[in-house]
């Protein structure tokens, strides 16, 4: 009962990572608010909840302030407080992605490196990115995790104590060719991470992200039987992550067990980045 007493919001908790999350926090003791844009996703994570207190759900879109600033103050309201913010709702396409398309040429890409011939087909993903796409994929990550980080502070600093943890991305670290602006949200949380971390240390309020590599998920799931070998292959461990791999670093950072950690990064990735 690592988190006994404690309150929890994990965003985009509906489904995957958030889900996983979620269902640890509450069997270590936590009340945890699940929130996702889909009210059902949220529902569905509580009613899973094997939890010696019960869950909350909220609907919510946090690349809308309002509707962040909505969800705040319910918690207030019911709960009075919060302890723990995990800021892990996200996107993997943005408005007009085709990733089906994508998908395509990087199997071509893995076919001619295999065949020696060079590579012969480009992503050139950046130079037809649309204004929608970028924007609507740094308004989900950076400014939702800016937005939930804001209030979640405004409950945290009369207390002095809170944990707020970042869902960043091996992307981050390494960079995905195809997929600059994913990448780029994911970087921004980090600079967002270790800046808030040294605001608020005189606060005992501590600051960390997760940046896990390929994990079983739905954002991953349509990746082909080609893609997925080339991913397994590129992994020391030979092998893609679990979500609850990811949910037991969370739980650490969360916890005690964490309490000199802030400023900083951990990525479960089975050693695809090692740096």
């Amino acid at each position: 009962m690592k988190l006994k007493e404690r309150i929890a919001l994990v965003t985009g908790g509906g489904s995957g990572i958030g889900r996983a999350i979620s269902l640890l926090f509450a069997e270590e003791g936590a009340r945890v608010v699940v929130n996702d844009v889909r009210l059902e996703a949220a529902e569905a994570t509580v009613t899973k909840m094997n939890a010696p207190v019960g869950g909350r759900a909220i609907q919510a879109d946090v690349a809308d302030s309002a509707q962040v600033r909505a969800m705040f103050a319910t918690i207030e309201r019911e709960l009075g407080t919060l302890d723990i913010l995990v800021n892990n709702a996200g996107i993997a396409v943005g408005p007009g992605d085709d990733r089906q398309a994508i998908g395509r040429k990087a199997e071509a890409r893995i076919m001619e490196v295999v065949s020696g011939q060079g590579v012969q087909t480009h992503f050139d993903i950046t130079q037809h990115l649309s204004d929608e796409a970028w924007q609507r994929m740094l308004a989900v990550h950076l400014d939702g995790t800016f937005f939930c980080t804001r209030e979640a502070l405004r409950l945290m600093s009369p207390r002095n104590r809170g944990v707020i943890i970042n869902l960043s991305s091996v992307a981050a670290l390494a960079g995905l060719e195809a997929s600059p602006h994913y990448s780029a949200a994911k970087g921004g949380i980090l600079a967002f991470t270790r800046a808030v971390a040294k605001d608020v240390a005189s606060r005992g309020i501590r600051v960390n992200a997760i940046c896990p590599g390929y994990i079983d998920t739905p954002m991953t799931e349509p990746m082909s039987p080609l893609l997925r070998r080339a991913v397994i292959s590129g992994t020391p461990l030979g092998r893609t992550g679990d979500p609850r791999e990811v949910a037991a670093t969370a739980l650490f950072l969360a916890s005690d067990d964490g309490s000199f950690f802030t400023g900083q990064w951990l990525s479960p990735n089975g050693g695809l980045f090692i740096g």
